[in-house]
């Protein structure tokens, strides 16, 4: 099995900043893209960054040079800084993570459970 389990988020005012974190765990043979999708209220999961095996990263046009993408290939981490954060920001964030199970040939696609970011007006 193989799980992804965020922590950080909660409750932050407008300009302020936060970061939240992903682990994956399990039986793992390598991972090559990781990133962070979010979801607000009546809308639709959207990209927020995605980072490479070799450290390439992407950012979505709305939150570049706001939030920061980085991993640790040695703990199978990945972790999102968010700074100057404005109440848009809002919503669930999910960590994904396409990943080779050990014994296994192909890449899957796995999620987390999703943790919450709200920032106030």
């Amino acid at each position: 099995q193989v799980q992804l389990v965020e922590s950080g988020g909660g409750l932050v005012q407008a300009g302020g900043s936060l970061s939240v974190s992903c682990a994956a765990s399990g039986s793992i043979g390598s991972i090559s893209a990781m990133g962070w999708y979010r979801q607000a209220p009546g809308k639709q999961r959207e990209l927020v960054a995605t980072i490479g095996s070799g450290g390439s990263t992407d950012y979505a046009d709305s939150v570049k040079g706001r939030f920061t993408i980085s991993r640790d290939n040695a703990k199978n981490t990945v972790s999102l800084q968010m700074h100057s954060l404005k109440p848009e920001d809002t919503g669930v964030y999910y960590c994904t993570a396409r990943i080779r199970r050990r014994l296994s040939a192909n890449y899957n696609d796995y999620w987390g459970q999703g943790t919450q970011v709200t920032v106030s007006s």
